[in-house]
């Protein structure tokens, strides 16, 4: 490691001049890797909301479909819109009584549940079906159009509008999430640093990571909005400790040697050790996700697991060379130390110990309560700003036709009409079905099958498979419509065993059992990664489960305090925070503990142990926290998506947590389980006391 320091000191210029070519190719890498902004498409493809989505696609040649609401029009002039709205890319077909009889046939002669759908006081509506999947690429730039060629009249509504809407707000924010998150961070770093300068080559370094990271995505040819989003912030919060590592072992080796090269090749060998054992935790934390059967994990766990592996890059090769090519900027910029030595607060600790563990034992009563009871929604949505096109056209389509969601049902071709309206006629009686409609029911007995054009025919009917619309009263994720889609399947499978219900509710239903299962697969691996590595790091039995269980105190605390607040968390938030915080926050443990086990192995007390440990380690602490804090928490309060600001508070909210908890009840528990901790661990008993005693699980000590 010392060799590669030495080497790194002497072409600092030469890997910086690498560094900056390397962001031409993540550039063009970053611009080119899609997006997709539909989290129900990251579900298993085998279950059968999935295999009906692609046999729609794939029969019908219609992957997503929204409801169109016409305001005060007459005929004609709908006529004349769904004749525009035909006609524009990616739009397979439009269903509405204007198009479908050409105005010939009488309203009054509909069906009463087919007249009920089409119309609404003078509203009229229409369905409209995309050639495209409901996040592709043709979808959304089908549904922009219709928004420039329809008038104010006209309102988009379902799941392609709404994605059209959050593509355009992440593509607005996503830069300046950056930009707040590195301000405040560089405000936060100047305090606790010392020097104004070197805040903004921590920022520098980690720029480059972050766009080798976001680069090397188009590797996996695509990622979610929610990654995109927040890798930045992320990497930017799990990563900044490395280049704080790194300057404080140069500044260290700067009293024992003269010349700054050699001083910098000794603090990149220490810092590579020290560096990526502390990455070990954050990685594992990621990949941890990547275990989810809702594949939204393995995108965010494998782009920040990646960004963590660009950020130690950066930090040990990029970071070192800017500051040995700008030392003497940096230099004349220095200042003193604005942090206190906490040495008082320290002592205050230690010295109350029994005070501070028995206050996080009574935390963990009401936080392990919140923490089993908080509400949890699916409907991602429901937290976008009211006064978005979607939203406005959802809420005028539950409104004026009292239907908050649509589903498809899927049943063979060969169905006979008196099956099909019987099995119609008992989903119309479920509860929350506003209309269930199939080709049978759309003809009716007043209108000849010959006066229904043929292009209508085969919207609804293939070689294969018919389609049936059917709609509800209820909003998805509801328990209600939950419930209602149950009981659809079980009418449906009565008809036809191979019948398929699709569509926002089916799939969100089953989005929320698979998460449910999910998150309890990737909380074990995660704490189990997590337990193992520090074992191995500090060869003990008993520290592992120390350390592990006090950053799950501090989680439950952090998603506890919702219940408290009455505030409900997005379904993602329990499996992002639950592997985020633990694997990021439980490096200020493994901190003290290191310097605690020093210290201790060198014959002072406990109590000296502890106190030293916790004063050498407090300041460290407080300086990662609060940097992580600052990476997100402006994020927070300036996305107007509700997810994202959801989330970026949870992680600032958690590393407050996580310093205070590991500030005050850590040292509280080495305090009181010294002996054990001792016992249990090799390194923390002298040599000279511990020879020839007796033999450790890891060794002699």
């Amino acid at each position: 490691m010392l060799k590669f320091g030495e080497w790194i000191a002497k072409h600092r210029v030469l890997i910086l001049i690498v560094a900056v070519v390397l962001m031409i190719p993540s550039a063009i890498g970053y611009i080119n890797t899609r997006v997709n902004y539909d989290i129900l498409s990251y579900l298993p493809k085998d279950i059968n909301t999935m295999v009906g989505q692609d046999i729609l696609l794939r029969d019908f040649g219609q992957g997503g479909f929204s409801l169109v609401m016409v305001e005060g029009m007459n005929d004609k002039d709908v006529a004349a819109t769904a004749d525009k709205i035909a006609a524009i890319d990616h739009v397979s077909d439009v269903i509405c009584y204007q198009s479908m009889t050409d105005c010939t046939i009488p309203k009054e002669v509909l069906p009463e549940d087919i007249y009920d759908f089409f119309n609404s006081g003078d509203n009229t509506m229409m369905a409209v079906f995309f050639d495209d999947t409901t996040s592709g690429d043709g979808t959304l730039a089908a549904v922009e159009e219709m928004r420039s060629i329809a008038s104010k009249q006209c309102f988009v509504s379902g799941m392609s509008a709404i994605t059209l809407d959050m593509k355009n707000i992440t593509q607005k924010e996503t830069l300046i999430y950056a930009v707040i998150a590195v301000i405040l961070t560089s405000i936060v770093l100047t305090v606790t640093m010392d020097s104004f300068l070197i805040p903004v080559f921590f920022m520098l370094s980690i720029g480059f990571a972050v766009v080798w990271n976001l680069g090397s995505n188009i590797a996996l040819g695509q990622i979610s909005f929610i990654t995109q989003a927040l890798a930045m912030v992320l990497q930017l919060g799990v990563t900044m400790d490395y280049s704080i590592f790194l300057w404080h072992s140069y500044k260290e080796q700067l009293r024992y040697y003269e010349d700054k090269q050699e001083a910098m090749a000794h603090a990149i060998a220490a810092t590579i050790t020290s560096v990526v054992g502390s990455s070990f935790t954050t990685v594992a934390g990621f990949l941890a996700m990547c275990f989810m059967t809702f594949t939204l994990g393995l995108d965010l766990g494998i782009v920040m697991a990646k960004g963590v592996v660009c950020g130690v890059i950066a930090c040990v090769t990029v970071l070192p060379s800017m500051i040995l090519i700008f030392e003497k900027a940096i230099s004349k910029t220095s200042h003193r130390d604005f942090l206190p030595a906490f040495s008082r607060t320290s002592s205050f600790i230690v010295k109350h110990s029994w005070v501070f563990l028995t206050l996080g034992i009574v935390l963990l009563i009401p936080a392990a309560f919140g923490n089993n009871h908080y509400d949890v929604y699916y409907k991602l949505d429901s937290t976008l700003p009211k006064t978005l096109d979607s939203v406005i056209a959802n809420t005028k389509l539950a409104e004026d036709y009292n239907m908050n969601s649509t589903h498809i049902l899927m049943v063979r071709a060969d169905m006979s009409p008196k099956d099909a309206n019987k099995m119609l006629g008992e989903m119309k009686k479920v509860d929350g079905v506003q209309f269930s409609m199939g080709l049978n029911t759309l003809i009716g007995p007043a209108i000849p099958e010959e006066a229904v054009p043929e292009e209508i025919k085969s919207i609804l009917k293939s070689d294969e498979w018919q389609l049936m619309l059917i709609g509800s009263e209820y909003e998805v994720a509801s328990d209600e419509v939950n419930e209602q889609v149950s009981k659809l399947n079980s009418i449906a499978a009565k008809y036809d065993p191979d019948s398929m219900l699709i569509g926002e509710a089916p799939a969100t239903k089953d989005l929320i059992s698979i998460t449910n299962r999910d998150f309890k697969i990737v909380n074990l691996l995660s704490i189990g990664a997590i337990f193992l590595i520090i074992a191995l790091t500090f060869k003990s039995l008993s520290l592992p489960v120390i350390l592990v269980s006090v950053i799950e105190l501090a989680i439950m605390i952090n998603l506890g305090t919702a219940y408290f607040t009455g505030s409900k968390l997005s379904f993602i938030a329990p499996i992002v925070i639950g592997t985020i915080q633990l694997g990021a926050t439980v490096d200020y443990a493994i901190l003290m503990t290191t310097r605690y086990r020093t210290e201790r192995s060198s014959g002072k007390t406990k109590k000296e142990s502890v106190s030293t440990a916790l004063a050498a380690s407090i300041k460290s602490v407080i300086t990662s926290a609060l940097g992580f804090f600052a990476a997100t928490v402006g994020v927070a309060l300036y996305s107007d998506i509700g997810l994202i600001s959801e989330l970026c508070m949870l992680l600032a909210r958690g590393a407050l947590i996580s310093m205070f908890i590991v500030i005050t009840v850590l040292p509280s528990i080495f305090m009181v389980f010294d002996k054990i901790i001792c016992r249990t661990s090799a390194g923390f008993i002298p040599k000279d006391k511990a020879h020839g005693k007796r033999r450790h699980i890891f060794g002699t000590v």
